[in-house]
């Protein structure tokens, strides 16, 4: 039987939600947190969309918080399926803010969730390839390739032994960084 295949079209995503005042921090502005929820819903969508099955989030990665959103505005988030691995799959996430007043649209946030599909027994599940259709497509499919790459080579390097060897040598590495050892060794 020949594999399955889904384009990144397929499971697409927006959610539009507009912004209530109970979702403001203390400064007016809409809470951070309260935009990570959004996506986290909309990366869920996307990717148990994709899968065909129930998906979790494992991590979320570069939320970058560009412009303050604003009481009253429509927020959408735009999801799709950029990478999928055997199990797991990369979904790019895009904030947008409309003024409903103005009509102005601006680019809020950006980010990226990992998420793994779920089989019925709660184990991993396989996930479909990723059709790819156009240079973006394969652009994307790329980028998150090598992020993947990028963050096991830290990993990695975290993990080595060589860390906790230098903090033998943490007075040197540290004497221009903003800190104070305070510890007998």
């Amino acid at each position: 039987m020949k594999e399955r295949a889904r384009t990144v079209q397929y499971s697409q995503t927006t959610i539009t939600e507009l912004m209530i005042p109970s979702y403001a921090n203390f400064g007016g502005k809409i809470h951070g947190g309260i935009l990570l929820s959004l996506m986290d819903k909309v990366a869920y969508a996307t990717a148990s969309k994709h899968a065909g099955t129930y998906c979790v989030t494992v991590t979320v990665d570069k939320v970058e918080f560009l412009q303050p959103v604003e009481v009253g505005e429509l927020v959408s988030m735009h999801a799709s399926v950029n990478y999928v691995g055997r199990t797991s799959l990369v979904v790019g996430i895009r904030v947008e803010s409309q003024n409903v007043k103005t009509g102005e649209i601006k680019h809020t946030n950006s980010s990226f969730f990992t998420m793994v599909a779920k089989g019925d027994d709660d184990k991993p599940a396989v996930v479909p390839k990723l059709l790819l259709q156009n240079k973006e497509d394969v652009k994307r499919f790329i980028e998150a390739m090598r992020m993947k790459e990028i963050k096991n080579a830290v990993r990695e390097q975290m993990d080595d032994a060589k860390s906790h060897i230098e903090v033998k040598n943490a007075g040197e590495i540290l004497k221009d960084q903003r800190c104070i050892i305070e510890y007998s060794k």
